[in-house]
């Protein structure tokens, strides 16, 4: 519960810190130009990715294996991608660390274990009572 308030509260206003201190340091315009960039190259790297991940799977299931590794790949190149989209610069840093295989590695044991958790207990989130 409380990465929620993390997603929901902090991430929010660190992105609008980062605007105003990207604002004074470079100008605004280029902080505009910079976000648009980081966003065509999110999509550019979303569609490579994900090309790739699709063909991963497609050879995984021809040789008659499950095709669990290019899943995880997908559930990060998919969660990436949305953050790079997601206007920010820590969003943005988040998504390339997701979509780029060679940081993507050190996140699928973490999305492995809670997608495992997921299936557990058929939950998304662990909601908790506030009253007692």
């Amino acid at each position: 519960m409380k990465w929620i308030v993390g997603i929901f509260i902090v991430i929010p206003a660190l992105e609008i810190a980062l605007f105003i201190l990207s604002g004074k340091l470079i100008g605004i315009w280029p902080t505009l130009a910079f976000l648009m960039l980081t966003g065509m190259i999110g999509i550019w790297l979303v569609k490579q990715q994900g090309l790739a991940v699709i063909e991963k799977a497609r050879r995984e299931v021809s040789y008659g294996r499950l095709p669990s590794e290019a899943i995880l790949d997908g559930i990060c190149v998919l969660i990436g991608g949305v953050l790079l989209l997601t206007p920010g610069f820590f969003t943005d840093i988040l998504g390339v660390f997701l979509l780029l295989p060679f940081t993507r590695a050190l996140m699928k044991p973490y999305i492995a274990r809670w997608l495992k958790s997921f299936f557990r207990t058929k939950t998304f989130f662990h909601f908790y009572r506030f009253y007692r």
